[in-house]
């Protein structure tokens, strides 16, 4: 197949745009300006977010099959952009969409593109190496203190993933400390390292559980949530002692760095059973 990749931030599209080339798939790169960094690709062509009618020429004019969106995208202020033509024929759906969630509106959009003809693949069906184990990953175990802060951060973090808020959530011995939303995952964490020491963990004695967890009846095709070496560098400081998700439901990006880091700073990493947190 002939991948069109719409490219936001962060390494998860370089690793999509690997992957599919060792598996023998063309991939043509749209850069989101403003998102995704140009130069990381070869070949690239950089489009504005509301450039859909070019978006949808370029793929056609490399004669790409399917599309698959990976990296980091915020809601834009549709206030501010700049639709082409064809973007502003759909604009009142999208702000429509954009009214009922992110979901609302990463629904609307891949129907947008399904409509053109294209099938849409998700990154972990391209990449799936990248996805996150059931267990332990690296050294720092998991220990009996720590089940009940997960467990109910898993739960927070679902509930506000079922109000299409976001996906983290972050406890420290039974205290909520931090929910996810606009800002993401590693705004959330250095907010929770801004907190009064004695609520939370420190270097010396780490406490408390990020979990990142799928929306319930979340588009899984786009936005699985991702642990990278970010993630563990803002824990560490955040003096958390552990961060979970669901093992095949998120990404664990650049592992052979992320394991190294979470070893060094005494945080544990733990794929859980999906739907069992």
């Amino acid at each position: 197949m002939h991948i069109g990749l719409i490219a936001g931030g962060g390494d998860l599209p370089k690793h999509v745009v690997q992957a599919a080339r060792q598996d023998g798939h063309d991939v043509s790169v749209i850069a989101l300006d403003g998102f995704a960094n140009i130069n990381d690709f070869s070949g690239a062509k950089a489009l504005r977010i509301a450039e859909f009618g070019k978006m949808i020429k370029t793929l056609k004019k490399v004669k790409a099959t399917h599309v698959c969106f990976a990296g980091i995208v915020k809601r834009p202020d549709f206030k501010k952009l700049k639709p082409d033509l064809k973007a502003m024929f759909h604009m009142g759906g999208a702000i429509k969409a954009a009214k009922q969630g992110d979901d609302a509106l990463m629904r609307f959009l891949l129907d947008l593109f399904e409509k053109e003809g294209f099938e849409v693949v998700a990154p972990q069906d391209v990449c799936q190496s990248l996805l996150l184990p059931e267990g332990i990953i690296g050294s720092i175990p998991m220990t009996k203190d720590h089940r009940e802060d997960t467990k109910l951060a898993c739960e927070i973090a679902s509930k506000i993933g079922a109000l299409d808020i976001g996906q983290g959530a972050v406890v420290c011995q039974g205290v909520v400390l931090a929910v996810e939303a606009q800002e993401g995952t590693d705004a959330m964490l250095k907010r929770v390292g801004n907190l009064p020491s004695e609520i939370r963990g420190s270097d010396e004695l780490r406490k408390g559980i990020l979990a990142k967890m799928v929306k319930p009846n979340q588009e899984t095709r786009v936005d699985l949530p991702t642990i990278g070496p970010a993630t563990i560098e803002n824990a560490a400081a955040a003096g958390l002692a552990g961060i979970v998700a669901e093992s095949g439901r998120a990404f664990l990006i650049d592992k052979e760095k992320v394991i190294s880091l979470a070893d060094s700073a005494g945080i544990f990493i733990a794929g859980l059973p999906p739907s069992k947190a």
